[in-house]
């Protein structure tokens, strides 16, 4: 049986992930409004990732014998000033979620629910390469600048990504 405590937590955390899902499909409109199509696709794929996320995280509940409770979703950002804006917002969140992901851990562990403890590694695994792929395209976007070039070069690029099978889901 999930530990209240716990159980709370993960429905919060579920209400993180769907939000997340918003913010990123948000942010494909917001690029396939400015003609980024691969920026747009980019932030499609991020959208379903979270889904999936919110998804694994409602079956593990269930699983343990919690109740899910859903809440209200957080309208996320429209507008950004350039795609850099955008995907500082983008690594900006992932780390809120890694902070929110470690306190999992951290309440996983006080209350002796090792059950939890191992399931929340592969969220662990999951941020950091989180983190990774959105401050690399930062990286990238502040090498190319205002450069139309580099932007359409970069557009190009990210629309190449596809969708990764979700170990543990």
């Amino acid at each position: 049986m999930l530990d209240k405590k716990m159980e709370k937590a993960y429905n919060q955390q579920i209400n993180a992930e769907l939000f997340s899902a918003y913010l990123y499909l948000s942010m494909a409109t917001y690029f396939e409004d400015k003609n980024l199509g691969g920026f747009g696709h980019w932030m499609r794929l991020q959208a379903q990732e979270e889904l999936d996320h919110a998804m694994k995280f409602v079956g593990y509940v269930q699983t343990r014998g919690g109740r899910v409770v859903l809440d209200k979703i957080e309208k996320p950002t429209l507008e950004w000033d350039s795609p850099l804006a955008a995907f500082k917002g983008a690594l900006e969140h992932e780390q809120y979620i890694t902070g929110r992901i470690n306190s999992l851990v951290k309440l996983a562990n006080e209350i002796n629910d090792y059950a939890s403890g191992q399931f929340l590694l592969w969220y662990v695994e999951e941020q950091v390469e989180e983190e990774e792929h959105a401050g690399g395209i930062c990286d990238k976007l502040e090498l190319v600048g205002n450069s139309p070039q580099g932007i359409l070069f970069l557009d190009k690029e990210l629309s190449g990504r596809t969708a990764a099978p979700e170990e543990g889901a």
